[in-house]
């Protein structure tokens, strides 16, 4: 499996045959548009996308993206039906517990806690479980604070890879989120997001999280930069 962040929240997730996007926050992404990479190479091959919640800097292009490509969307149901509106055509509506299997892998909401609208409601935000078939478990936090339902999360769906909000002020911050990654998990790959898009409100860099997770796996990517796992 090959991972690709693209800034705050957005990664790119290639397994078998399929492409997924999470969270497909680019254009009005400083992090992502300071990169230098093209919008349409981001986005090549798009099978799938899936999203946390309803706050623009998550759902992003995820409309123009389904549009774009027929890819299928993945969000609580509220969410999609909004999304639909926006270009998506080909849903997959859920709810928190709810699994819906692909070709390539199974996507499974599980419970965040943080908010989500668009003017309107759109649904509890949700962070996302993807399981593929031929490789490891991810488990994408979405915009959240740490709970306890955590542990229910890592002893039901044991994730290899945790894709953890670092930022602060709108989730938890480096010293809650190392603390719930060690109370709660056994990652054996952790990746930071939801930080450095917004100067003044959230944490520039990973570096407190990274200090606060001294001796774990914690891999601090590139924008851009692909990971095999």
């Amino acid at each position: 499996m090959k991972i690709i962040w693209y800034g705050h929240s957005c990664f790119r997730l290639e397994t078998g045959g399929s492409v997924i996007l999470i969270d497909p926050f680019l254009k009005g992404n400083p992090t992502f548009e300071q990169s230098g990479i093209a919008w349409d190479e981001a986005i090549k091959g798009v099978t799938h996308v899936a999203l946390t919640h309803g706050h623009s800097d998550h759902t992003g292009d995820a409309g123009e993206i389904c549009k774009k490509f027929g890819a299928t969307l993945f969000a609580n149901f509220e969410l999609a039906m909004y999304m639909k509106t926006q270009g998506a055509e080909r849903l997959e509506p859920m709810n928190t517990g709810g699994t819906v299997a692909a070709a390539d892998f199974e996507l499974t909401l599980v419970n965040a806690l943080h908010s989500s609208s668009q003017d309107v409601y759109l649904g509890n935000p949700n962070g996302i479980v993807i399981r593929p078939k031929d490789d490891k478990t991810i488990y994408h936090m979405g915009d959240t604070d740490m709970f306890g339902g955590m542990g229910l999360i890592a002893e039901f769906h044991k994730p290899a890879i945790g894709i953890v909000p670092i930022g602060d002020r709108f989730t938890m911050g480096a010293r809650s989120a190392a603390f719930a990654c060690k109370k709660f998990f056994a990652f054996e790959m952790i990746l930071p997001a939801h930080y450095g898009t917004f100067p003044g409100m959230l944490d520039p860099n990973a570096d407190k999280f990274v200090a606060e997770m001294s001796g774990h796996n914690v891999v601090v990517p590139k924008v851009g930069q692909a990971l095999t796992v």
